[in-house]
């Protein structure tokens, strides 16, 4: 299992190197970048990044506007780093998403117990997107199915048809009420799309052959 990884944007090579080394002996892999155009060169190539640390005052791209784009296509966490500490400054860093917020000077104790924070709220939302069923591990927030560590490639709908039976475990649904419940009332394909879409989920995941039981001449369930 891979490390934490942390990106920590910081002009002034003192102050970024010392964050640095602290978050290194801590045990957290770092990225380093020395203004906001390589911040976010760097986080568009590299998807592991957990949690930033970014200096507002920034050349070429400013702080507030690195945590603004990247805001707008992740939920990463960002603890702003600043010499301002005015209220108005602390209120537009929050408007532009960022979660945490600290005035420089800073105590590097303090920093650490703000990114472990952070840190274990990103482990408990992590907890709470994934389920564990059939064999299989999912990750709903990813959309992502794994069996025996493969990552399985399925279809949006597969998917979808996947997700019904394990939110209703145990329960017997006809087809008709498969489709309107998954694919929608206003669906105009027949009952045996659902047969179709239950034969690719036995195919793609051994562990469904045996637990996604067809119902004779009615429909299906998911037994576990």
């Amino acid at each position: 299992m891979r490390g934490i990884t942390i990106l920590v944007v910081e002009d002034e090579l003192a102050i970024r190197k010392l964050i640095s080394r602290y978050m290194i002996r801590e045990g957290y892999e770092v990225i380093e970048a020395e203004d906001g155009e390589v911040a976010m060169d760097l986080w568009q190539n590299h998807e592991e990044i957990d949690l930033i640390i970014l200096d507002v005052m920034l050349p070429k791209l400013n702080g507030w506007q690195v945590c603004q784009k990247i805001k707008e296509e992740s939920d990463v966490p960002i603890l702003l780093l600043t010499a301002c500490s005015e209220e108005e400054d602390r209120v537009m860093g929050f408007d532009l998403g960022a979660d945490q917020y600290m005035a420089k000077p800073f105590s590097n104790k303090e920093l650490l117990a703000r990114i472990k924070n952070m840190l274990k709220r990103i482990k408990k939302q992590s907890l709470e997107d994934q389920l564990e069923v059939a064999g299989l591990t999912i990750n709903t927030k990813a959309r992502q199915v794994f069996y025996d560590s493969k990552d399985l490639e399925f279809s949006k709908r597969e998917y979808d048809l996947l997700l019904f039976f394990i939110n209703h475990q145990d329960k017997v649904f006809s087809r008709q009420q498969i489709l309107d419940l998954v694919w929608g009332k206003d669906y105009e394909g027949g009952e045996r799309t659902v047969d179709t879409h239950v034969k690719c989920l036995r195919k793609k995941c051994p562990s469904l052959k045996e637990k996604l039981r067809t119902m004779r001449g009615y429909g299906y369930k998911l037994e576990v």
